[in-house]
């Protein structure tokens, strides 16, 4: 199988993240983070997490919330989610 440069993935595999925001986002941000869930949580902050496919997109991310004002609290990688897998009795 020939991999292209420009084909998602091709760099490796997604890594998982999780940005806490000073302040609370709407539910209607949550298309604008292309598929990053979006909580906000009892202490006034909100968190996104989810898979950024590499660097680009994660800089492009940061870009995004810079430009939303929301003062950045703390981003950090975190390890995949595992999949729901059935437990056998």
């Amino acid at each position: 199988m020939v991999r292209r440069a420009h084909q998602v993935r091709s760099y490796g595999p997604f890594v998982q993240y999780e940005i806490r925001l000073q302040g609370h986002l709407g539910p209607r941000w949550a298309a604008w983070f292309d598929g990053l869930s979006l909580t906000n949580e009892d202490d006034g902050t909100t968190i996104l997490r989810g898979a950024v496919v590499d660097q680009a997109a994660l800089h492009g991310l940061l870009h995004k919330l810079r430009d939303l004002g929301l003062p950045l609290m703390s981003l950090v990688q975190v390890p995949p989610e595992p999949p729901d897998v059935p437990t056998q009795r």
